[in-house]
């Protein structure tokens, strides 16, 4: 150490001592005196003396400051200051290292200043996420104000507010203090509330213009995803004052956000946006610093992505087809237009700065080879300046003279360096390489939250599992069960509350009454929340899973899908978890989770049992008590309820009003809201009910029934018919072969309501809006009278209808005064509905209080961020598409208004919606063929498999669909959209945990057919059994023990005659469900775009789809997949429409084989289709086909032109076609394949009469044309080949052939 303060006196040994020392630092601090002297001179030059800003551009004229910019600029000074303090000789270097560090911290507060001016668009855009409502991108380097407007410039990017937050949470843990006050803290902490819905949340990303035709369309970006989730990982938990804090200086992150942003940066990877299918931007997120991907295989896929489409010679392109600053653009406007991107490709400009992210990676995950590699690219590419400093400029160009030859040979042509020079964003990046290269800064001193190691393994989770009881009540049955368990006012010293407390306690984050912050906006906390014990000063308090919360909609009441949910969270907590200590997880047992008998429900009694082995799910679970685990359980502190966070003013929400808000909670369930309809008299299910004596019914007029023609689902009869065709030509009563009457034949009893008793009287009615009207005072005294829930239920909707919810009916309450209104009575009808497990009547009720699920949002936005596009309402009425989040209360009205008065299927597609979503987030791979969701066509065609599986008509199978519990809606659903069947079965009633819709595989052998047909036959359904009843009796059930060899299901004497009905229709109704899932073949989308490429354009129903998309559009690129599945969603008919991708596919593969192939005028996809008709008719005919029942006529296939089929198929195309297997002599592909060579406006360089040899065997194997019955990635060659196409068969294509 040496003072400054040298004494003049010094001899000489004195001095050459000093000499000495100084010569020994010569090697290290020289090269850190050149560094220095670079940071200055390229950096530090620029800042602002007064606020530190840097500008946007080295120019004097330049005014403006960006967030980004700024925050990527001061890293090389942060560094520097770092390898200063680490390696000071002399106290000038700790001065250097202090003033360094001063001129970051005057930096970063600049920028704090510049957004927290912002405070009130922060509240604004915690509620709205609108662009309009954001925090500015840029502000005035000395007034620290907006420069421009709020829908003058691209302002919403979330990655850069992200790496605001990221970079001051790791210079605050590297011990620079930047935040000073507690109203900072404060901001902070809104700051994080305002990031944590980025996964939702579409916005400009890095490159300031969204979509890259630069028009202002936000996109969700994977960039800007990535960047929030490491900024929350980062600033969780972290005290802001340092060692100097306390618990109001703490932030707090909601663990389940991050862990949303997560799932879905991994579903979106390599893919940047819909736009563009690769960004350079994400190295920035697989690497420094934001290390977001934890998953080191999508990690490496990423990267390898990024170099092989995106490096070049002088640095990587932003993204493809990127006209910024190139020769070919029009600088004259921002935006571009959509057909002239494609002149940009092969020329974008190259970028050096990202050759420093890729060193920045290599060297942080000690891979000196690649490090080695970059940085003798990025000394290929630095600009030298005569005084020996290295500047890297921001990007390389074309040469105008030299445009054709780069369109030639991509690569081949020297660039020259274009724009800033330097470029301060990578101009720090490359002075941070330096110096981590050359030893002066380690890894670990600029990334000291050690995010660097998030692809470590993590070790294996084990879950605690508490089980706890309602009361003591409870306690007791559950001991009658052999369960010993405690309650939970007895689960002693720890507290047990609901969740809705939980989310109480985090709205109190962030409130500042001085800024105008109102706190966490979201009411919503999740399984991981949930799963934390946390203490408050002396207490210890655990909160049960929010699923199980009766309050919020009417899942928590159907017991099996709780123990469903909660296995589910089980398996999530399992790949989920990455908290200090283990999860655990409280299940509590109530009065609905035991049967009439006294028994557990045998769902809740199989789960225990699983619990009691260790395994679960396939996670390891340990059962115990609270006090057991409270050593090994994760703890989480809410000291900051006891803090201050306004200065002078005492905390309103702490402690104590959490303690308020508890007390009111259990006096709300205290006080039970009093009946005001009557009940049973008894609760046997089977005793006799009072009901409206035949005079009141019919004065009631056309008050009853009114529920049931609110329904707007409706079910394609088309599969019966087709199969009453054979039976039709041989006998001519009223009766089908399957049993089912004729059109003709009597009618067939209702089969809704699970007793005479609660089923109310149908009559038909013009329109809702349109019965006379009725003695209200009249319709009170029945609603007084009768017990029937389905006749309260009538009387209830017509005053819901007529008078609305607040209208007041003058019911005396019982025990007082009390007014009771409409909405009284209806929810005292939903809560009658929801014991009684009426679920029909619970759907309707629910929908009458506007009741929501509350993760209504939340499941949308996961379908949307998986790349799912949503469509609410039915097909052929007001179906609206969802491409974007929304609110929950914007969704709600949305998807009321699609389906007007039917509050049924309005109740019906929110549950659908959160099953799809908790699908997507389980088991993805059920969607990997999807991109739109049409939930009313889901409906109709669950509807439709019921009818099928039971043997009823569309209006009673519509009525069984809504009666069916949530759990086995839920199953039914699953089962459709992995391709099983559905069927009902014969048993014993012993179901077990897994009572669910039977299923099916879809290819069985004949055997098993045979025995599922005899078993459907001989079910007989009563009127007076519900679907529910089914289930409880066990005649609806996994079909595994039943078809095994050993079964009934075997093949016996009369299998021949029981395998036609069950193999005719197969593969209509193939095609049916894959149409309305919209499931399509593998690398559909990029072989449309080749055929596009080749084409003229297509004519694709009554759309089309013009070959300049090829200009604007990529092959991988979202946005092409979503503008052909728009034109494909414009068919109605499911069924047609496989027909459509099956044609289209033939196409495709024609260009393949012939890559020379062309067309010389816009292609009609509807005429090859109608051409390939024609030939099957003409066959039918010829070979007296099955066809010859309906549509094939001698007259040579003449109906193939007409619009309407004798059979009533869709689109004028018989039955049969649409039943005929893909491959095989008469398969759909072989005729469309014949039809394809009678085209003439195909020709070929190579002949001119268009031959084309196909081997079907390959081809079939190869390329896969339409969904199989199963799934899309089984075997090809075993489900297209029949007995008809064994061998290999090649055709020649020749339009000379017919």
């Amino acid at each position: 150490m040496y003072s400054r303060s040298v004494s003049a006196t010094w001899d000489d040994s004195e001095r050459n001592s000093l000499s000495e020392k100084i010569r020994a630092r010569s090697n290290s601090g020289v090269r850190l005196d050149y560094y220095q002297r670079m940071v200055y001179k390229t950096i530090l030059k620029y800042q602002d003396p007064v606020t530190g800003l840097f500008p946007g551009s080295c120019t004097p004229e330049s005014k403006e400051s960006w967030v980004r910019d700024n925050v990527y600029a001061i890293l090389s000074v942060w560094a520097l200051s770092l390898a200063n303090r680490k390696n000071s000789d002399l106290d000038e270097d700790r001065a250097k290292s202090y003033e360094l560090q001063q001129r970051c911290i005057k930096n970063m507060r600049s920028i704090l200043t510049c957004l927290i001016k912002q405070a009130d668009k922060v509240e604004r855009f915690k509620k709205t996420q609108s662009p309009a409502d954001s925090l500015h991108a840029k502000y005035g380097i000395r007034s620290l104000k907006t420069t421009v407007g709020d829908s003058e410039y691209g302002h919403l990017q979330l990655d850069a507010i992200s790496l605001f937050i990221l970079i001051l949470a790791q210079m605050t843990a590297s011990g620079v203090q930047i935040i000073y006050t507690l109203d900072e803290v404060a901001f902070i902490q809104n700051l994080v509330f305002y990031i944590e819905a980025a996964y939702r949340t579409p916005d400009y990303g890095v490159w300031e213009r969204g979509d890259k035709t630069n028009h202002g369309q936000t996109e969700l970006n994977s960039s800007s995803i990535g960047m929030s989730k490491a900024a929350l990982e980062a600033i969780n938990d972290l005290d802001l004052f340092g060692a100097k804090g306390g618990p109001a200086s703490v932030i707090h992150c909601i663990p389940d956000e991050t862990q949303k942003c997560s799932a879905v940066l991994q579903s979106m990877l390599p893919r940047e946006s819909n736009s563009k299918e690769v960004d350079a931007a994400l190295l920035g997120i697989i690497g420094y610093p934001a290390f977001a991907v934890e998953d080191a295989d999508l990690l490496n896929l990423t990267r390898q992505t990024l170099v092989d489409k995106l490096q070049g010679r002088y640095g990587l392109r932003r993204f493809l087809r990127d006209g910024y600053r190139t020769s070919k653009e029009d600088s004259h406007r921002l935006h571009y237009q959509p057909w002239e991107l494609k002149a940009f490709e092969n020329i974008e400009c190259e970028w050096p700065m990202f050759f420093c992210y890729l060193m920045l990676d290599a060297m942080f995950s000690g891979n000196t080879e690649m490090a080695d590699e970059y940085w003798d690219a990025l000394e290929e590419v630095v600009v030298r300046t005569d005084d020996g400093l290295k500047l890297l400029p921001e990007m390389y160009a074309v040469p105008q003279d030299k445009i054709d030859a780069e369109y030639l040979e991509p690569h081949s042509q020297d660039r020259v360096h274009i724009g800033r020079l330097p470029f301060l964003w990578g101009q720090s990046l490359y002075i941070l390489c330096c110096l981590i290269k050359e030893g002066f800064v380690a890894c670990g001193e600029i990334d000291p939250l050690c995010r660097r190691y998030v692809t470590e393994k993590k070790p294996d989770i084990v879950v605690q599992v508490v089980i706890l009881a309602e009361n003591d009540v409870v306690k007791e049955k559950a001991r009658q069960n052999g369960i010993e368990i405690q309650t939970i006012q007895t689960a002693r010293p720890v507290e047990v509350y609901p969740a809705r407390v939980l989310s109480y306690i985090y709205g109190q984050l962030g409130k500042s009454w001085k800024l105008g912050l109102s706190g966490r906006p979201s009411h919503e906390v999740g399984t991981l929340s949930t799963s934390t014990l946390y203490q408050l000063h002396d207490r210890v308090i655990a909160f049960t899973p929010q699923f199980l919360d009766q309050e919020y909609f009417y899942l928590a009441t159907d017991t099996n899908l709780l123990i469903d949910m909660f296995r589910t969270d089980i398996s999530f907590l399992k790949s989920n978890w990455r908290m200090l200590g283990r999860p655990t997880v409280i299940l509590e047992i109530s009065e609905r989770s035991f049967e009439e008998d006294g028994k557990l429900n045998p769902a809740f009694a199989a789960t225990y049992r699983k619990c009691r082995t260790g395994y679960l799910h396939g996670a390891r679970v340990m059962l115990g008590t609270l006090n057991e685990f409270l050593n090994t359980s994760c703890m989480y502190t809410l000291q900051f309820l006891g803090a201050s966070t306004d200065s002078g003013k005492v905390k309103k929400s702490g402690e104590k009003d959490v303690r308020n808000y508890i007390d009111l909670l259990l006096l709300q369930k205290q006080a039970a809201n009093k009946a005001q309809l009557p009940s049973s008299r008894s609760n046997k299910r089977d005793a006799p009910k009072r009901r409206l004596s035949r005079d009141l019914r019919s004065r009631a007029g056309s008050v009853v029934g009114i529920i049931r023609r609110t329904r707007s689902i409706q079910v394609d009869t088309t599969d019966p018919g087709m199969i009453n065709i054979r039976s039709r030509q041989s006998s001519g009563d009223g009766l089908d072969q399957m049993g089912l009457p004729s059109p003709s034949g009597p009618p067939q009893p209702e089969l809704f309501y699970s007793a005479p008793v609660d089923r109310p009287i149908f009559t038909q009615s013009p329109s809702v809006d349109e019965f006379p009207e009725v003695e209200v005072p009249e319709l009170l005294d029945m609603l007084k009278q009768t017990e029937s829930l389905g006749e309260q239920a009538e009387i209830i909707h017509y005053l819901y209808l007529t008078k609305g919810l607040n209208w007041d009916t003058r019911i005396s309450s019982r025990g007082g005064s009390v007014r009771v209104t409409v909405a009284d009575l209806v929810k005292e009808l939903y809560d009658k509905s929801c014991q009684t497990k009426k679920w029909w009547l619970v759907r309707h009720s629910a929908g009458m209080l506007d009741k929501r699920v509350e993760d209504l949002a939340r499941a949308v936005s996961d379908l949307l961020v998986h790349q799912k596009q949503i469509t609410v309402g039915m097909p052929s009425d007001s179906e609206v598409t969802i491409t974007r989040p929304l609110p929950p209360e914007e969704l709600q009205t949305l998807i009321r208004g699609a389906y007007k008065k039917d509050n049924s299927t309005a109740m019906l597609t929110q549950e659908l919606l959160m099953y799809l979503a908790m699908f997507v987030r389980t088991e993805p791979d059920l969607f990997h063929d999807l991109l739109r969701l049409r939930i009313g066509l889901i409906i109709q065609i669950m509807a439709a498999e019921l009818a099928r599986a039971l043997k009823c008509k569309g209006p009673e199978a519509s009525e069984y669909l809504l009666n069916l519990s949530p759990y086995e809606m839920k199953m039914l659903l699953h089962h459709i959209l992995s391709g099983k069947e559905i069927g009902v079965r014969e048993g014993d009633g012993a179901i077990g945990e897994e009572n669910a819709v039977l299923t099916v595989a879809p290819l069985l052998q004949k055997n098993r057919r045979s025995g599922i047909a005899r078993l459907r036959k001989s079910i007989q359904l009563s009127a007076n059994e519900n679907l529910m009843q089914i289930f409880n009796q066990g005649r609806l059930s996994t079909v595994n023990g039943l078809l095994s060899g050993t079964g009934d299901g075997g093949a016996d004497g009369d299998s021949g005659s029981e395998d036609l009905p069950e193999k005719t229709g197969r593969w209509l109704r193939r095609r049916r469900l894959d149409g309305a899932l919209n499931r399509l073949p593998k690398d559909f989308y990029p072989r449309i775009w080749r055929l596009l490429e080749k084409s003229q354009g297509l004519h694709v129903a009554d759309m089309f789809l013009s070959p300049t998309l090829t200009n604007e559009m990529t092959p991988g690129e979202l946005k092409f997949a979503l503008h052909v599945e728009n034109i494909l969603s414009t068919v109605s008919q499911p069924e047609y429409r496989q027909l459509l991708l099956e044609a289209l596919m033939v196409l495709t593969m024609l260009v393949e084989y012939e890559p020379k192939c062309t067309f010389t005028k816009p292609f009609y996809i509807k005429s090859l289709v109608r051409t390939a008709y024609q030939l099957f008719l003409t066959d039918q005919v010829a070979g007296n086909g099955d066809g010859t029942m309906c549509c094939a006529v001698e007259l040579g296939g003449s109906d193939a032109q007409h619009d309407t089929a004798r059979c009533g198929g869709a689109a004028g195309i018989c039955l049969h076609f649409y039943d005929s297997a893909p491959s095989g002599r008469y398969g759909t592909m072989t005729y469309l394949c014949r039809a394809a060579a009678m085209v003439r406006c195909i020709i070929s360089s190579s002949c001119s009469s268009m031959a084309c040899f196909v081997h079907m065997d390959f081809l079939f194997r190869n390329y896969p044309c339409i969904s199989p019955p199963h799934r899309l990635t089984d075997s090809w060659n075993a489900t297209f080949r029949d007995s008809n196409a064994v061998q290999p068969i090649w055709f020649t294509l020749s339009s000379n052939t017919y």
